[in-house]
């Protein structure tokens, strides 16, 4: 339970180092959030009266002021552009763009761990070559373009899956997540599948495994219930670290297949530079990398009970 309460604390210095970074990088970059709101037609009195209105014109320390008084009572403020409560944005897009991400996890997982598997029992033979290609090719190919290939396949050359959308139904819900998450998780899957292949060929080459073989044990035996239990340690700390890519692969995959989620709220956030959402989005990100590394420093403790003690 420490380590839990210590990991969350460790919520609130990575938040805060986030949040001064993205709250004056916004504000330095070219633009103006009241020019944007009201178009190109618009006069330089009724600009600077929308700012007034805002608060945009005051010092950046006072704005940042404000805010920092707002988040300390869990207001994350209103949206510039739709003058609609951040908190209430957030809620609609963070669970489409979760279960997509979670999806895609899945999907790396799936495909890379046997791939890697398949490479080091087969180390050297034409199969290990060919699970290492084929792995290295996900890597290789940004999230957009393997959105892209999907959707002239499966929707215009053989149009049995939806898009764009997430569903209504449950079933239609499974159906759209279907594309966007492969998608995402092909450009993991060379990762994880390299590091569950030098994984497991280090563990193979221990004592303990060799004593297994030794006793008459089944390689079935061997490999599930000695070699890859231990082996997934490092498989799991890359999954861990690298959700941040996935949550990032997750906003991309939204754009493409046109989903609703964080990727479309922070897309339309920075073009009309609405501050407010634009900093939700970054808060809620940090919090979802560091909640699921924590999960994944507990599953150590079901993938190794070593660690346990």
């Amino acid at each position: 339970m420490r380590h839990v309460g210590g990991r969350l604390l460790q919520l609130v210095p990575t938040t805060i180092g986030a949040l001064i970074v993205v709250f004056f990088l916004m504000r330095v970059l070219p633009g103006d959030p009241a020019a944007a709101m009201l178009g190109t037609n618009a006069t330089p009195q009724a600009v600077a009266d929308l700012k007034s209105q805002l608060g945009l014109d005051k010092p950046l320390l006072a704005q940042f002021a404000d805010y920092a008084v707002g988040l300390a009572h869990l207001d994350l403020g209103r949206s510039l552009a739709l003058r609609v409560p951040v908190t209430t944005l957030l809620a609609q897009a963070v669970g489409p763009t979760l279960l997509l991400t979670l999806c895609g996890t899945v999907v790396s997982v799936v495909i890379g761990v046997p791939l890697g598997v398949l490479a080091a029992l087969k180390r050297r033979t034409w199969l290990d070559y060919l699970a290492s290609i084929g792995a290295l090719s996900g890597i290789s190919v940004p999230v957009f373009v393997w959105g892209l290939l999907l959707l002239l396949a499966f929707t215009l050359q053989w149009p049995i899956l939806p898009s764009a959308g997430a569903g209504d139904t449950p079933v239609d819900v499974i159906r759209s997540l279907i594309l966007p998450s492969i998608a995402t998780g092909f450009f993991q899957v060379g990762l994880i599948a390299r590091i569950t292949r030098s994984s497991l060929l280090s563990v193979l080459a221990n004592d303990y495994v060799r004593t297994a073989r030794a006793k008459g044990l089944g390689p079935t035996a061997v490999i599930g219930s000695h070699a890859l239990r231990n082996a997934l340690i490092p498989v799991l700390t890359v999954v861990g670290l690298n959700f941040g890519t996935l949550l990032g692969g997750a906003v991309v995959a939204e754009t493409v297949f046109t989903r609703p989620g964080l990727g479309r709220l922070i897309l339309d956030a920075i073009n009309a530079r609405d501050y407010p959402v634009i900093q939700g989005v970054m808060i809620i990100s940090v919090v979802l990398v560091v909640l699921l590394n924590l999960a994944t420093d507990l599953l150590y403790t079901v993938a190794d009970p070593r660690v346990r003690a």
